[in-house]
């Protein structure tokens, strides 16, 4: 079962043809040589078709036997840039309208309709949503609905009835996904939908009453004349907001936000306004168990305890300028007309993924037609199961957002119909990765289908996106503090009676939660970063990943392990307040379960592990030692006196040089100070990382006073490969252990569950 009660659909590789004139010999009389010689480039040419041919033969197997669609989705993210797929020809004039012939609802009309997905018999909530008045709830049906599914006053379209409806979209579907609700959205316009909530069947709406949260009326009677709340576009450079802060709940985030902007949780200096009337895409926040990802989800509370967020419900409504984007999803979002083209679910990609990128899709184009995203404050409760989801099914949404992201907000179009803008857009994204090239003919699919239930294509504003914004006067600065909720972090209380493992883990986050874990990755960070952040950050405030190449996606920065040292005085200047800073070579595990009797006040190193933590005799050595050995000497010429005092007590014998592999090493708040004025004093020399942590720390305080807690760590120079008989959960860490997969990350957590149970929960 999924916290967002989703399936993740077969992922199907694009299939690329690749159309040639068959080669034609004529029978000569020629000897084998002179053939050869003369046929050569028709041979390689051949050669490299049948090369190509079994590339993609063994790419799509590849992705069938491993069975993660996120990894092949990365994949495809890096490979399809070089691909160009076919760009749909679309007569657009010559569509044959599709009527309803085939249910008993072919003359039924409704202006407002619910859509939902459904994969098991009727819910509490669902039961609920049913008796809204004036609303017509539609359930869209798949592999996993019982064949008897039956709710009274609702519209139920079975898989058998979704393949009689001439739709062109269902050849696209996958059979078991709630992407299927791409075909109860045609039906909902076909039998006359203005409105449409797109909503899941674990929600109430508040008040069970649709229309006093939302804006369900922009034109005439009904409408609510009034100016609404916006984001500020001073910040050209600011691409996507968190709403999730304007409600009051600073450390939470929703899923689709890159994990770069997560840090992000200052509120905003003031605000402007906007007339109100084109909000045709309303997002509504969610109570109880809001719209999260899975990092969030598995380190923010202990596996057993259900979420129950509440957000500030008096907090105005606020809209996203152009240029600006927010997390859309469909389990709480209105959808006027003018956007219905914007509910196509992407089925190329992951569940978890599809409705993110489909709001982030839609918002771009929703700036074609002068329109925009509001969100809402509270409209329905969400209830959290409990029920956990694997990963690797967000994984390639939390890699390519960011990405997504700034190209959307980059692109233009010179097209002169909203519907030819849709099209192009969705074959760059193809050609881009974003999705596949089943989506860009999904897409086609999907427009033809909403032209024949009779949609009619809203007309494009000529703006210039590309203009100089307006300056934003003192008089159009509109204030709104938002209220500072209480937050929803690491150090949980203990309520009432756990059992033995949550209670550890509880322990564990208070012991460890104002602590800073940096962490080098030195294997392919693209395979590992969400992972290691996943693991640790459960127990640790903040988890920051650097590695020898940035990945904004991946919220990985830059940083050269040679030097690495070097950057650390800036992580302690972002981080004030943080009881200390343990740093972590990634090819090094931590058992965190057995630091706790550590003084957290004390410097810890691996100075008593013999193979770690070595003197080199600089007489006679290589040219490396002797030009190492000479720097140390130049800072330690240069340190105040304090710390000359503590080296040259420290280091007995000058003429060697001390080296510390320094995998693993804490700086507490205390020295933070003393190790900032260390790294100034090397400031250009070339000292190396194993040679200044062990000179750093010798000068900050004498080895008698370093924390013992790293001393029994099992360390060995080299290791063969990974070996469950080699790690021990006794030992406070172990060295080396090599994680480069995703596999290989679910190996280290079974083993790790020895020493912490709940990791199991992750796996």
């Amino acid at each position: 079962m999924l916290v967002q009660d989703r399936i993740l659909p077969t992922s199907d590789s694009p299939k690329l043809h690749n159309h040639r004139k068959p080669f034609s010999i004529t029978s000569k009389n020629l000897d084998l040589s002179t053939w050869t010689s003369e046929n050569l480039y028709k041979i390689v040419t051949i050669l490299l078709l049948i090369a190509t041919v079994a590339a993609l033969f063994f790419l799509r197997n590849y992705s069938t036997a491993g069975g993660d669609a996120a990894a092949l989705l990365c994949l495809q993210s890096t490979q399809s840039r070089t691909i160009h797929p076919k760009f749909p020809n679309i007569n657009w004039n010559s569509i044959d309208r599709i009527v309803d012939k085939s249910t008993p609802f072919a003359n039924f009309r409704s202006e407002k309709w619910i859509v939902v997905s459904v994969a098991d018999y009727p819910s509490d909530s669902l039961k609920r949503m049913a008796r809204i008045k004036g609303w017509q709830i539609l359930a869209i049906g798949n592999s996993r609905t019982p064949k008897d599914w039956e709710l009274k006053g609702a519209i139920y379209l079975s898989l058998e009835t979704q393949a009689q409806l001439g739709f062109r979209v269902v050849d696209y579907l996958p059979y078991d996904s709630y992407v299927r609700k791409s075909v109860g959205y045609l039906f909902a316009i076909q039998h006359g939908a203005q409105k449409i909530y797109d909503v899941d069947d674990r929600g109430n709406v508040i008040g069970d009453d649709i229309g006093k949260h939302f804006d369900v009326e922009l034109v005439g009677e009904g409408a609510r004349q009034e100016v609404i709340l916006q984001y500020s576009h001073e910040n050209p450079n600011r691409t996507v907001v968190n709403p999730y802060i304007h409600f009051g709940q600073r450390s939470v985030w929703p899923r689709g936000l890159p994990l770069e902007n997560v840090g992000d949780i200052g509120h905003e200096e003031f605000y402007t306004e906007v007339f109100g009337g084109k909000q045709f895409i309303q997002q509504g926040i969610s109570n109880g168990l809001p719209d999260v990802d899975s990092v969030f989800y598995f380190t923010r509370k202990a596996s057993l305890e259900a979420f129950d967020i509440r957000f500030d419900d008096r907090a105005p409504k606020v809209a996203l300028p152009q240029g600006t984007m927010v997390p859309v999803n469909s389990f709480n979002t209105i959808f006027h007309s003018s956007a219905f083209w914007g509910l196509m679910l992407p089925v190329s990609v992951s569940t978890m993924a599809s409705d993110v990128l489909r709001g982030y899709w839609a918002q771009r184009l929703l700036w074609e037609l002068g329109g925009y995203v509001v969100v809402y404050p509270p409209t329905a409760h969400r209830y959290d199961k409990v029920e956990a989801y694997p990963f690797s099914e967000e994984k390639d949404l939390h890699v390519n957002v960011g990405r997504l992201i700034n190209f959307l907000v980059a692109w233009r179009s010179s097209k002169h119909r909203l519907f030819e803008k849709i099209l192009e857009l969705s074959y760059v994204m193809a050609e881009e990765g974003f999705w596949t090239e089943k989506d860009l003919h999904f897409t086609a699919a999907w427009l033809q289908d909403l032209l024949a239930v009779g949609y009619q294509q809203p007309r494009l504003m000529t703006l210039e996106l590309d203009r100089p914004r307006a300056t934003i006067g003192h008089g159009d600065r509109k204030e709104f503090v938002p209220q500072k909720l209480a937050s929803v972090h690491l150090g949980v209380e203990e309520i009432g009676t756990v059992n033995y493992e949550i209670g550890n883990l509880i322990h564990w986050r208070k012991h460890f939660g104002n602590v800073v874990l940096v962490m080098f990755c030195s294997g392919p960070v693209e395979r590992t970063a969400l992972e290691w952040r996943l693991l640790y950050g459960r127990i640790f405030k903040t988890v920051i990943i650097l590695s020898k190449e940035k990945n904004t996606d991946l919220a990985v920065e830059e940083g050269q392990l040679d030097y690495v040292y070097k950057y650390l005085p800036k992580v302690f200047d972002r981080y004030s307040s943080a009881d200390g800073f343990l740093f972590l070579h990634d090819d090094t595990i931590l058992n965190y379960w057995n630091l706790l009797q550590a003084d957290k006040s004390k410097l810890w190193i691996t100075n008593k592990v013999s193979k770690s933590w070595t003197t080199v005799s600089v007489s006679g050595n290589s040219d490396w030692f002797v030009k190492q050995a000479d720097m140390v000497k130049k800072v330690v010429a240069a340190m105040p006196a304090h710390l000359q005092v503590n080296y040259k007590d420290s280091v007995k014998d000058h003429k060697d040089l001390v080296i510390c592999n320094s995998e693993v090493f804490y700086i507490p708040r205390r020295f933070v100070a003393d190790f900032t004025d260390l790294v100034y004093l090397v400031d250009e020399m070339d000292v190396h990382h194993k040679v200044a942590i062990p000179m750093f720390f010798s000068a900050m305080d004498t080895p008698e006073n370093f924390d013992s807690v790293l001393n029994s760590m099992k360390y060995k120079q080299k290791l063969q490969s990974n070996s469950t008989l080699f790690y021990s959960p006794e030992a406070p860490a172990i060295h080396p252990w090599s994680v480069t997969s995703e596999h290989d990350f679910i190996k280290l957590i079974r083993i790790m569950a020895a020493g912490d149970p709940l990791l199991m929960e992750l796996v």
